[in-house]
């Protein structure tokens, strides 16, 4: 009985995976998995040329990184004129503040050959500074966990599983096609049980792929010396880190919009419900913020993201910390709810019901 109900799994499988791949109306998802890929695969073109660059200017424009690091705000542009010379770049316009008020400002851009350094002068002061350095791994590691963890999980993996899961009954039901399923002699938990493993299965191969490809992207601006000294110092451990995170999260957010397109006639409603609810874990209670898959993911990621930096200072006010629960307890919190949440749709599917003219 075992091997019969196996063999009927597989062959849902086998019969979900060609139209889960193949879905014209699921070609987005191959985009908002590629979207990042394309980034990190631009800003590995783009550093290298950035580099050569400031060689050239540096060539034409020695400036002495002593003498550049010296500069503190508050100088006068003629204190840093007579320091550093003439910039590769200048650029001076004026701010009206009155009728007959104008506040100057000026813009000059120095480089050492390897860092761009950015003046920023108002009325004759130098008000800011911003320096922009070589890529370097551990930086770019930061980056990258930053976007993996703000955009990736939070909305490619998110609305990927929204558009694969939802649509194993909800998008049969709108074809009509589903009643074929429930004519033949499958149980229904088995049907259940065998087109989540499918979507499970397309997911985790489309995002595990372009976290993969993300990594690559990362990796190709750097030399085999760079690589090979970040994988022996513990990169392959990020690495399978990262794979292992995004195939976990297709495990926790599948099985809910399985459930919602079993258990909800319009079930954008309770995915919409579910992305507010997980991108606001930020500013949640520590307590509440165990209650979101979004914190377990999270607690797994090998490197702490950046700070949100660019919120508003309200927002950023708003912002709860708390402590990660451990990489046990959090696949341990996201494999049983997951369960959970599957054999509820099971049960649900014992009583599933077509009716496709009140659908």
């Amino acid at each position: 009985m075992k091997t019969f109900a196996l063999g009927q799994i597989l062959a849902v499988i086998r019969l979900e995976l060609g139209k889960t791949f193949f879905a014209r109306r699921g070609l987005w998802i191959y985009l908002l998995a590629l979207a990042p890929v394309v980034l990190f695969l631009g800003h590995s073109i783009y550093a290298p040329r950035e580099q050569q660059r400031l060689a050239r200017l540096a060539a034409a424009h020695p400036v002495p990184a002593k003498a550049l690091n010296s500069i503190q705000t508050g100088m006068s542009r003629q204190e840093v004129l007579k320091d550093l010379g003439r910039p590769y770049f200048q650029r001076t316009w004026r701010h009206r503040r009155g009728p007959r008020r104008f506040r100057e400002h000026v813009f000059y851009a120095y480089t050492d050959g390897r860092s761009d350094f950015h003046f920023f002068f108002a009325d004759g002061r130098l008000r800011f500074i911003r320096r922009d350095d070589p890529d370097t791994l551990a930086k770019l590691s930061v980056i990258f966990a930053t976007v993996f963890q703000y955009y990736y999980l939070r909305l490619a993996v998110f609305f990927g599983c929204v558009g694969v899961f939802i649509n194993l009954f909800r998008g049969e039901m709108l074809d009509k096609s589903l009643h074929f399923y429930l004519l033949t002699p499958v149980r229904r938990e088995v049907l259940t049980v065998g087109k989540y493993l499918a979507g499970l299965l397309a997911t985790m191969v489309i995002f595990t792929a372009s976290t993969a490809l993300q990594i690559a992207a990362m990796l190709w601006e750097f030399g085999h010396g760079a690589v090979g000294s970040y994988l022996a110092g513990g990169g392959w451990g990020q690495i399978g880190a990262y794979l292992g995170i995004t195939a976990l999260a297709c495990v926790g957010y599948g099985s809910v919009f399985l459930a919602a397109g079993l258990l909800f006639r319009n079930p954008i409603i309770p995915a919409a419900a579910v992305l507010i609810w997980e991108s606001a874990n930020l500013f949640l209670p520590p307590t509440l913020k165990h209650l979101s898959l979004i914190f377990y993911l999270q607690s797994l990621c090998p490197v702490v993201a950046a700070p949100a930096g660019n919120l508003p200072r309200l927002l950023t006010l708003l912002i709860s910390a708390a402590q990660p629960a451990s990489h046990a307890a959090a696949l341990a919190c996201v494999l049983v709810f997951s369960l959970a949440v599957v054999a509820v749709s099971c049960l649900r599917a014992r009583t599933l019901e077509i009716s496709y003219g009140t659908d």
